[in-house]
């Protein structure tokens, strides 16, 4: 090894660390274990142990959501299979995880040697094979063309906001190769713009928008995952637009705004926010994606062929494809179109909600006439529900009455702050808080369409770490938190101080409402959660519990005051109690799943 020279382990983490990845989660086994060693020595990157490597996947997720991209180290085979699930999941959702599985020696698989850990038949691509359906590219690293193998499979995931795959044998990350003398390329990191395709499309959009009468804005995560939610901001500002969002979307742009309508459902949402959405002469989307679990069951009341549609790698007008128009290019083409503009002047506003909508939808009176526009057309304050069903007059509850989740999402959700992070557990929780309107800032995580249950606490793990000074709040109900409960442990081990509420309601909530609702099957062992922390080696963790309305405010006050210690709020509501929307969607999945 020459003085220029690296080892291609650290080749490997050079790279990672000029893409600002400064975490890097796995688990130690044999394989890997040289590799740690230069992971130990290297001083950009720490080391995070997880203590399994689905939970390493979940937290390399979390961690890539809130920081652009994340990194995963396993052992070959058992390691890696074990991660893939939260693999798949950070494919489905686009978020750029590097995953790397260390295998045995060059001269083992030369030999097709029956050594562990694998299917003993001599086979070594076996489970990268298992890898590609969830990989945006792959590689089998060799001491050849390691440099070119990394800086290609790194750069697609930059691209594509999707995981990469990369197999390196465990001599093969000792071997020598030169460092790194320049940078990876801006070129190569984003879909190409076509210039003639992108004029098309503004000469398009710029016909639709002049014709208009009112036009809306709905966006999604896509947004988020290909970094132009400063281009939609923009567009907000010059058009102010009305905006909704779909619930995976939810926070890519300011909720607080005064433009902003909230979380849209389809026909299980809001009518007031519906009527916005589907009533517009062209509608905007930006990044949507309609999944059964974000669209009321694919219940959206506009025409998908119609409009302005913008994705990933091309635009639409009314149906026509623009190939080559990237979704933050065509977000600022469209804010150039409309500036001096202003077309906010040409909407006519939310028309009332009729009787028979409101009692269909249980919905109160509207306050909203004709002519209002934005948060007040919602009929929502900040901070009060933005989604779901509209909100009603109901009476507050008595401070010692029995918990329900009507009390308790509208009021953890006051205690979000601007710039906080927020991970929501698929269920009651995901959809308690999804409808609910956040501070400027602040950044909403949850996984509604792999809906992987368990994910959100690891997931958790990986953004605290991901933005360190921002106190993360985690809500996760007791079936899935004892998925990958064990995660607490790690929190605890790097010194996080983040709230976790549990929901302790006796199982899997979820699950009832779609099918079962006494079955067996949806019940779980009861665990002493005050005791859990400690058990797993958190050290002065504030433990709270909470069961009445009175209980759950004096817990959410000593929480925000504990800014040093990890919360664990274990609140009670009952065993059937969800949120409305979410007892919309599991009606409309029972019925898609052949059940009456």
């Amino acid at each position: 090894m020459t003085s220029r020279d690296i080892t291609i382990a650290e080749y490997f983490l050079d790279r990672l660390a000029s893409l600002g990845v400064d975490h890097l989660f796995g688990v130690p086994g044999d394989y890997n274990l040289a590799f740690l060693d230069k992971v130990m020595e290297y001083p950009r990157i720490e080391w995070v142990g997880n203590a399994n490597e689905l939970g390493a996947a979940y937290a390399a997720d979390g961690y890539a959501r809130v920081r652009g991209i994340g990194a995963l180290l396993t052992t070959f085979g058992v390691g890696e299979l074990s991660a893939i699930n939260g693999v798949g999941g950070s494919y489905a959702e686009y978020v750029p995880v590097v995953h790397l599985a260390m295998s045995p020696s060059t001269a083992a698989e030369r030999a097709g040697a029956l050594v562990h850990h694998t299917a003993g038949d001599g086979d070594f691509e076996r489970f990268a094979r298992a890898q590609r359906s969830v990989s945006a590219a792959m590689a089998t690293v060799t001491r050849a063309d390691a440099a070119e193998q990394i800086d290609r499979v790194l750069m697609a995931a930059l691209r594509e906001r999707r995981p990469v795959y990369l197999r390196m044998a465990s001599d093969v990350a000792l071997a020598p190769t030169a460092a790194p003398t320049r940078p990876l390329p801006d070129e190569g990191r984003s879909f190409p713009v076509g210039a003639a395709s992108l004029e098309r499309f503004a000469t398009a959009a710029g016909r639709a928008l002049a014709g208009a009468r009112n036009a809306a804005v709905l966006a999604d995560f896509l947004v988020d995952r290909f970094g132009a939610r400063e281009e939609l901001a923009e567009l907000l500002d010059i058009t102010q637009l009305p905006f909704a969002t779909l619930c995976m979307g939810k926070t890519v742009a300011d909720e607080s705004r005064s433009t902003s309508l909230g979380v849209y459902s389809g026909a299980l949402g809001d009518p007031r926010i519906r009527r916005t959405v589907e009533d517009a002469d062209v509608l905007i989307r930006a990044g949507v994606r309609l999944a059964d679990t974000t669209s009321g069951g694919f219940s959206q009341g506009f025409d998908t062929g119609r409009g302005i549609d913008l994705q990933p790698e091309s635009a639409f007008v009314d149906g026509v494809e623009y190939p080559g128009v990237p979704l933050g290019v065509a977000l600022k083409a469209l804010t150039g179109v409309v500036a001096g503009k202003p077309l906010v002047d040409a909407f006519t506003g939310v028309p009332e909600v009729s009787t028979a909508e409101a009692a269909a939808t249980g919905a109160g009176p509207s306050a909203a006439g004709a002519g209002t526009s934005g948060a007040a057309a919602s009929g929502v304050a900040a901070g009060g529900s933005s989604g779901g069903r509209a909100l009603t007059d109901e009476k507050s509850p008595r401070p010692d009455e029995p918990l329900t989740q009507s009390y308790l999402w509208p009021r953890l959700a006051r205690t979000v702050q601007e710039g906080q992070t927020v991970v929501a557990e698929q269920g009651t929780s995901y959809y308690g808080l999804c409808t609910q309107r956040f501070p400027a800032g602040a950044r909403f995580i949850g996984q509604p369409l792999w809906g992987s249950i368990g994910y959100s606490l690891p997931a958790l793990l990986g953004a605290q770490l991901a933005a360190p000074g921002r106190r993360c709040l985690l809500a996760i109900g007791d079936g899935s938190a004892q998925m990958t409960a064990q995660e607490l442990g790690t929190i605890g081990r790097y010194g996080l101080t983040p709230v976790i509420v549990l929901v302790n309601n006796g199982g899997y909530t979820v699950e009832r409402a779609i099918h079962g609702p006494e079955a067996a099957y949806n019940g779980i062992a009861r665990w002493d959660w005050q005791r859990l922390p400690a058990a797993l080696g958190v050290r002065d963790a504030l433990c709270l519990s909470a069961a009445t309305p009175a209980e759950l405010d004096r817990a959410l006050a000593a929480a925000d005051e504990a800014t040093d210690r990890l919360v664990l709020l274990e609140v009670h509501t009952a065993t059937h109690d969800a949120p409305e929307l979410l007892l919309d969607i599991v009606a409309e999945m029972s019925s898609r799943n052949g059940e009456s």
